[in-house]
């Protein structure tokens, strides 16, 4: 027993000095700037009340919608449970919804953007505003260190929140109704995901170049309301207009003139990157889906109603991925360039 117990305390001993020596070599770690900022303003975001408050709303929502969700599954007389193939039933839980409550995907597009815009509208006026910019810049850091930080530290929390919304749907519905997932629809949730991310880092991107342009916070905030409501109410409605310009009466018009006008339209809408992402979405997220847009009998002739596998469904929406991406790299780099050009004085 005291030979047992010598050992116990020599390998207690050997522990505790090899914590000590690990806590010595942390303290003495030197880290680079630009990975300090980025803890300091994740830090920023995870204790702010605005990201506490935007976080809870599309927790409680999106938990609404999965229970919405489950319902239409499992009632029989609802006809949104047939709005996928029966081979992906898994994915029913981000499309399907009662009626009383609109599906997962609908209101991540619609309160996505608004996470976005919160966490970036007062990057970097905040910081002018507080005179704490002068002092950042007179530390041996790079300049572009600071915008980079802030548009990292954004997007890993943004990341990680619908990271950690996405699979605990996923887990919540597999506990519910007791059917795994299969290897096409988790990669089709993990598709979904990274689009998700994409289009809330766009809104990002757009509140933090308003932040660079505008010296008060509240203007660069009501900008980027102002842009989201613009693409999410009324851009619409200028396209309503705009097709019935074209077609007063579309019974009495001819059929191509219609499909023409419809062409334009759709082609329009695409210009709000929240078309972007609905077209996105609907496509990964409804595998039967193939093709956007009005269809003529001879092309529906001969087409075998079958869901398109994760390919193709890619390649159906690969140009609004690639307009989704460019508008989102465009916005930061107007923002980069217009940080690097300030006097911050």
């Amino acid at each position: 027993m005291n030979a047992l117990g010598e050992k116990i305390s020599q390998w207690w001993q050997l522990l505790v000095a090899f914590r000590e020596k690990q806590i010595r070599k942390r303290e003495e770690q030197i880290y680079h700037p630009f990975r300090v900022m980025v803890y300091k303003e994740i830090a920023d975001h995870v204790r702010s009340w605005r990201f506490l408050i935007m976080g809870a709303l599309i927790l409680l929502t999106c938990m609404g919608s999965l229970y919405t969700a489950v319902q239409a599954m499992t009632s029989q007389s609802d006809q949104a449970a047939s709005a996928t193939s029966p081979g992906f039933f898994f994915l029913q839980l981000f499309t399907s919804s009662n009626g009383t409550l609109p599906p997962f995907h609908a209101f991540v597009a619609f309160l996505g953007p608004l996470l976005g815009i919160s966490l970036g509208f007062d990057a970097i006026n905040s910081e002018q505003h507080g005179r704490t910019l002068a002092r950042i810049m007179a530390q041996p850091i790079h300049r572009d260190d600071i915008i980079n930080a802030k548009f990292v530290a954004a997007l890993v929390v943004i990341s990680v929140m619908f990271f950690a919304l996405t699979f605990l749907v996923m887990g919540t519905g597999l506990l519910v109704i007791g059917i795994p997932p299969t290897p096409g629809e988790f990669l089709r949730v993990v598709c979904y995901f990274l689009i998700t991310v994409i289009y809330v880092a766009f809104w990002l991107n757009l509140s933090i170049l308003f932040s660079v342009l505008f010296r008060q916070a509240a203007t660069s905030a009501m900008m980027s309301i102002a842009v989201w409501l613009f693409f999410t109410v009324f851009f619409q409605i200028i396209l309503n207009l705009i097709s019935s310009a074209i077609v007063p009466s579309p019974d009495m018009a001819p059929a191509d003139q219609v499909i023409r006008a419809q062409h334009l339209v759709m082609n329009l809408s695409r210009l709000s990157p929240g078309q972007l992402f609905s077209d996105i979405t609907t496509v990964l997220l409804r595998p039967t889906i193939r093709t956007f847009g009005p269809l003529t009998l001879s092309q529906v002739v001969g087409a075998i109603p079958n869901p398109l596998p994760l390919g193709q469904s890619l390649l159906i929406v690969w140009p609004q991925i690639t307009g989704l991406v460019a508008v989102t790299s465009v916005c930061f780099a107007l923002s980069y360039v217009s940080f690097m050009r300030r006097e911050i004085r």
